[in-house]
């Protein structure tokens, strides 16, 4: 191993063998509990929720540690607001035929539209931007690396975060979403990845027995 400069690992913990499957099992049934919600009440949310869940993020592992994302919080109504209106306007081309027949067949069981009123009542919406160009530090304009896995990796623990911290989320994908670069004021660096919505579920919260079918564990995964 080349030299470099490291400190020794003194946070880990290791666990017996039975509560280790003990803590998988648990991990995997609340996780599980996990739905993509379409109805969100408008009930508040503390910003250091938000906060919380977005430094667990953070702590994702990225290409050359780079940390290729930024995370642009939205409790202003007003932003929320424009971000409705582009978004509605993007999905109406979207949902008339842009998408074509085969995407809209397998969207039908989940019951989406054009129609994005969540968008305007969950207490926040956080728009994950993706960076081309930075480094271990803000301030530098070096080259980053697995910037989509990265990213990705990223969205995923902020959705368990915010999951774990009792909150339920949407991941929404507007096409385009350029627009969401020049509401959020990002720059010319910044790429939209996704936007996620999240706060409480509404009362009329349901979710889509199509959403409920997973596939079994032979089909997704092979041991060798």
């Amino acid at each position: 191993m080349q030299d470099h400069d490291s400190s020794p690992l003194t946070d880990y913990i290791e666990y017996p063998v039975e509560e280790m499957r003990l803590r998988s099992e648990n991990f995997y049934l609340d996780i599980k509990r996990r739905h993509s919600i379409r109805s969100f009440s408008d009930r508040p949310v503390p910003k250091e929720i938000i906060e919380n869940c977005i430094k667990a993020a953070a702590t994702a592992p990225s290409g050359a540690n780079h940390q290729p994302w930024h995370f642009v919080a939205v409790h202003s109504s007003d932003i929320k607001k424009q971000i409705r209106e582009q978004a509605e306007f993007h999905e109406r081309g979207f949902y008339q035929g842009r998408a074509g027949e085969e995407w809209l067949g397998a969207l039908k069981a989940l019951g989406t539209d054009a129609n994005k009123p969540y968008l305007e009542s969950a207490p926040w919406l956080i728009a994950i931007f993706s960076q081309k160009k930075g480094g271990i530090s803000s301030a530098e304009q070096k080259t980053n690396y697995y910037v989509h896995e990265s990213v990705g990796i990223a969205t995923g623990f902020l959705i368990n975060a915010l999951h774990t911290s009792g909150l339920v989320t949407l991941t929404h994908t507007p096409k385009p979403m350029s627009f969401l670069s020049k509401v959020c004021r990002r720059p010319e660096n910044d790429r939209a990845y996704m936007l996620l919505i999240t706060g409480y579920p509404g009362e009329d919260a349901t979710v889509p027995h199509h959403a409920l079918v997973k596939k079994p564990l032979n089909e997704i995964a092979t041991f060798i």
